[in-house]
């Protein structure tokens, strides 16, 4: 139609931004080419050095969310704008982001490397295999499954038991097909049958461990803890009593190091590690983000999903490990997903209804709460589609406003940093107030493992108490008899509501979350807490974001978005 504007997609907008060489990304953190490391004229390894003799004098500031919905919260788009307005008000800032996995690349999300004019870039690359971190990470993690099978078939000196082996195998693509199956099938010069399945490559423990190491050496050490089964007298199997610690991390050495590349602004983005974030602490390596902290004075972060689970696991457990603290957290909220939140079904979410964001408030609300539990200052982004209504708008801005935090509405998808330049303010302003003395985490590590679940399910997502199952209460059992009883909490649940049932979005009450099992991940020195079903192997919808992704013969992507 004559005169109607044409929205262009992410992946075109990046074709047209003006990237610079990443040897002047990398002078902009004070880095010269000793300290890198080319993957080509736009992304760089950052070598493991340049944390010696470097104070953490960033300002950490940690980006979260409301309850997702099927309309979209723009999290990482607003992290990256938010880092581009911060330097456009002159706070020099640097990002610190996780690495998209295939999987969902090519099945629902088409890509995760922000959008609009907030992305970082090449977003082709960071999307589709990068510098090749998560196949290393797989390599490694498959190597450590055929050792434990090439253990049993000759001889088994460990006595493992085969029907308690836990590690299965990974590959980064969805495929529900690979769940469950047998293996070691065709006779005994093929390996001896046992069940096994796969799950995608980020839900690995080493991924995990990855994001939690600050060494070689510390990544040497959490690899052997793993504990990969157990043996016939019930006493745990671990990798250093298969010694495969160092050959997994002869894999890793080069996926240990952070990755340098920019925005669409030319904003340092230090990209490394995606951990699942259901069954994992779902945040970037903590050397990516010390890396920003010694680099800049200032840094943006996301965690994964919306504050319940994401954030939650930044803290309590990140923090915990790294030793550190974020003076500032950015709660994204929409208009759209307030509306969802408040009964709206995602066909009807264009018309005007102030009703329906007034009832969805709860949700909001409740993310408020739980990050002030922690002592946090927080501010809320309300990102903004084209079709909010100005009443719609007014409705967040004033409810933000009777709860005494600060609201900016960001426009940074369209505008880029100019979007955001009021929240960079905002931001900015209440760092430099800030009293972050109160910060404190939600339990101590000495607690009882029942009373950091039952914590975190009162606290943080509202519930009324915790049901165990029997297998559940008597792996509590084990476990704190094994000695593992200290370690922090993840708990794995659905990202779509806060309780463990996916239909029950905004604030949910009257529930109590039902806890299934406990997996043990020592290595990265977690308790992984099963509630509802949570896939560790996503499968494909039915009309994937592969059918639209596409390479002209000319070598350039397309359908990424």
């Amino acid at each position: 139609m004559k005169g109607k504007s044409v929205v262009k997609s992410d992946i075109e907008i990046a074709h047209e931004a003006k990237l610079i060489h990443i040897k002047d990304i990398a002078a902009q953190l004070g880095l010269t080419e000793d300290n890198i490391e080319y993957y080509g004229k736009h992304k760089a390894k950052i070598d493991l050095d340049v944390l010696k003799d470097r104070p953490l004098k960033g300002k950490l500031i940690l980006v979260t969310a409301i309850t997702p919905t099927p309309a979209g919260e723009g999290k990482s788009t607003t992290t990256i704008g938010l880092a581009q307005a911060l330097n456009k008000i002159g706070k020099q800032c640097t990002i610190a982001l996780r690495e998209p996995s295939l999987g969902p690349c090519f099945g629902v999300k088409g890509g995760a490397a922000g959008g609009g004019h907030a992305q970082v870039v090449p977003m082709e690359d960071i999307n589709l295999h990068f510098t090749g971190d998560i196949h290393a990470i797989g390599a490694a993690h498959n190597l450590l499954s055929a050792m434990i099978d090439n253990h049993i078939k000759h001889g088994n000196e460990l006595n493992i038991d085969q029907t308690k082996i836990y590690w299965k195998r990974v590959v980064d693509i969805n495929d529900r097909a690979l769940r469950n199956m047998v293996i070691g099938l065709g006779g005994s010069a093929h390996g001896i049958p046992r069940e096994s399945g796969f799950m995608i490559t980020v839900a690995s423990e080493v991924m995990a461990i990855l994001c939690l190491s600050e060494s070689i050496a510390d990544l040497k050490k959490r690899l052997a803890k793993i504990i990969i089964g157990e043996n016939r007298k019930g006493e745990p199997v671990s990798v250093a009593d298969l010694n495969v610690q160092g050959s997994m991390a002869a894999l890793l050495k080069d996926a240990l190091k952070p990755n340098l590349v920019q925005t669409l602004e030319n904003t340092p983005a230090i990209i490394h590690g995606g951990p699942f974030a259901n069954i994992a602490h779902g945040c970037n390596s903590v050397l990516a983000t010390k890396m920003a902290m010694a680099l800049s004075d200032y840094v943006v972060t996301e965690a994964g999903f919306g504050a319940d689970l994401g954030a939650e696991k930044f803290i309590d457990i990140k923090c915990r490990y790294a030793g550190i603290k974020p003076e500032c957290v950015v709660l994204v909220a929409t208009a759209r997903a307030l509306k969802m939140h408040g009964g709206v079904a995602k066909d009807y979410l264009k018309g005007e209804n102030v009703g329906a964001i007034i009832t969805g408030l709860g949700n909001l609300q409740k993310h408020i709460e739980n990050i002030k539990k922690f002592g946090l200052p927080v501010v809320v982004s309300l990102n903004r589609f084209h079709d909010d209504t100005d009443d719609e708008i007014k409705t967040v801005m004033d409810f933000c406003k009777d709860m005494k935090v600060e609201c900016s509405l960001c426009e940074v998808w369209e505008h880029g940093g100019d979007g955001g330049v009021d929240l960079a303010q905002k931001v900015a302003d209440i760092i430099d107030k800030a009293d972050n003395s109160h910060f404190r985490f939600l339990y101590d590590n000495d607690m009882s493992i029942r009373a950091k679940i039952s914590t975190l399910a009162v606290e943080i997502y509202g519930a009324d108490g915790v049901l165990y199952s029997k297998n559940a209460a008597r792996r509590i059992d084990y476990l704190e008899e094994k000695g593992y009883g200290n370690l922090p909490i993840c708990i794995a649940k659905t990202q779509y509501s806060l309780s463990d049932d996916p239909s029950l979005m905004n604030r949910p009450s009257g529930f109590k979350i039902s806890v299934g099992d406990i997996s043990l991940s020592a290595g990265a020195g977690f308790l992984v807490v099963h509630t509802g079903e949570i896939m560790i192997m996503p499968g494909l919808p039915k009309k994937p974001a592969a059918l639209n992704i596409d390479i002209t013969d000319d070598g350039v992507i397309t359908g990424l978005f």
